[in-house]
């Protein structure tokens, strides 16, 4: 089959299986050819992340069955394959919620760990590894290994190369994490609007520590003073007092529907700066300048996109890149300087996120720190796109920034391999669990991480 990302762009072919038990899975490791074997999710990292050329790629989805929460320990233990849409839904009717989600819920529970993802969370929580209790990992030697975070030697070693480590050190097939207690399915919401990036930054680093969730949306094509304004959601779940009457009396209840599907194909250029710019004045315009504590469902706070199936066909046949960085607090210059070469460029992006990010979790792959994240979905085929991407590559190693590999199909291997100085640690790790190289991608081949 062919295989891309969720940008759909660079498409590679390979043989792909589909186990259904994790003996089906330790057979498909022993089973590898010489380009090597891959566990896949669904498919929602944007680059090159979950294909291998040539090779065979695990279609980790069928690995599902019982989702077993015990409310007592605050603790859920889930199969790799579930998808956070069907694990968010078991909890919520149980009155719990995920630790962790990042901004959809079609994403595996294997795939988020392997990911280290974050949300609107991590300036609060850190990111998802932080709350993994323990995970079953398949290593192409046969072995099934059971690692926590606490567990001493090479298992602890193992444990934190795997989250972020991008599937390359073990196929995960089960996982035990922490879950949150919660009242109600929605959350209660304050949002600003802000006029630029400084009174931005001015009022997350004023309110963050106030709020469990914040994020902010930025309209990138703003210029001048008004570059960087946004509207800044902050929210914490709601409980059955915060609800309007008509709703306190299914309090739990978590619907999200049936999703419209974007066209099956989409003319090139759709996305421009004169469609963008459209949106996201009307957008920016509907939201209240000032308003606190809105019951909004929580599908609707955390998975907007969600409501739109295949969304991403929206940028037309070439495909979309996302650029996401993280710079260190102290480092907001750089920030704003790719948030300005963007808008010079007239950069048609209609979901600009911009987040404060809290510790890390000691993945030694893992992609959040201490900062600022920006995340700008881009068309493929934007004029002079890569010499402008690599020109912010090197403005981020200069103030010691990142990319989030999850997200990345376009970066060389040395500027990877300068933002992230635990890769020479996790390619020790990593070959002790996969002496002979069976577990590859697409990203470690490009980036050449193995």
């Amino acid at each position: 089959m062919l295989l891309t990302g969720w940008g759909r762009t660079a498409p590679t072919a390979a043989r792909v299986v589909r186990p259904r038990t994790a003996g089906e899975v330790a057979r498909a490791l022993a089973d590898a050819g010489p380009r090597g074997v891959l566990a896949r999710g669904l498919g929602r990292s944007y680059g090159d992340a979950a294909q291998a050329a040539g090779g065979t790629v695990l279609d980790c989805t069928g690995l599902t069955g019982p989702i077993r929460l015990d409310a007592d320990r605050g603790e859920v233990t889930v199969p790799a394959g579930v998808s956070f849409d069907r694990l968010i839904a078991h909890l919520l009717a149980r009155g719990h919620f995920v630790p962790v989600t990042p901004g959809t819920r079609q994403v595996t529970v294997g795939g988020a760990i392997a990911a280290d993802v974050h949300g609107k969370n991590h300036h609060a929580d850190s990111s998802l590894g932080a709350h993994v209790r323990s995970l079953t990992l398949a290593t192409p030697a046969g072995r099934a290994r059971v690692l926590t975070p606490s567990a001493p030697g090479e298992d602890g070693d193992l444990f934190r190369a795997t989250l972020g480590g991008m599937g390359l050190t073990g196929v995960i097939t089960e996982a035990t994490l922490a879950v949150l207690p919660v009242e109600t399915s929605y959350m209660r919401v304050d949002t600003d609007r802000t006029e630029s990036l400084d009174a931005t930054l001015d009022l997350m680093s004023r309110t963050d520590a106030d709020y469990r969730y914040t994020v902010c949306w930025v309209d990138l094509l703003a210029r001048g003073s008004a570059m960087g304004r946004g509207v800044l959601t902050r929210a914490e779940h709601a409980v059955p007092r915060d609800l309007p009457p008509a709703l306190r009396r299914d309090p739990l209840r978590h619907r999200p529907g049936g999703a419209p599907a974007a066209p099956p194909r989409v003319p090139p250029g759709l996305l421009n700066s004169w469609t963008v710019g459209a949106f996201n004045t009307v957008y920016r315009n509907a939201a209240p300048r000032r308003r606190r504590g809105q019951a909004q469902p929580l599908a609707g706070f955390f998975h907007p996109l969600d409501a739109v199936r295949g969304w991403n066909r929206l940028y037309g046949p070439r495909g979309l890149v996302q650029y996401q960085f993280v710079v260190p607090l102290g480092a907001e210059d750089a920030l704003a300087g790719i948030m300005e070469g963007l808008s010079r460029a007239g950069a048609p992006s209609f979901l600009t996120v911009l987040k404060r990010l809290g510790e890390g979790t000691g993945g030694h792959l893992s992609f959040p720190r201490p900062g600022w994240t920006l995340a700008v979905d881009l068309p493929a085929d934007l004029p002079g796109l890569g010499r402008m991407l690599r020109r912010f590559d090197e403005r981020l190693l200069a103030a010691g920034g990142r990319l989030y590999l999850a997200k990345d199909g376009r970066a060389d291997a040395e500027t990877v391999h300068a933002m992230y100085p635990g890769l020479p640690a996790w390619r020790g790790i990593r070959e002790r669990a996969d002496p002979d190289g069976v577990l590859v991608s697409d990203l470690a081949r490009r980036l050449r991480l193995l």
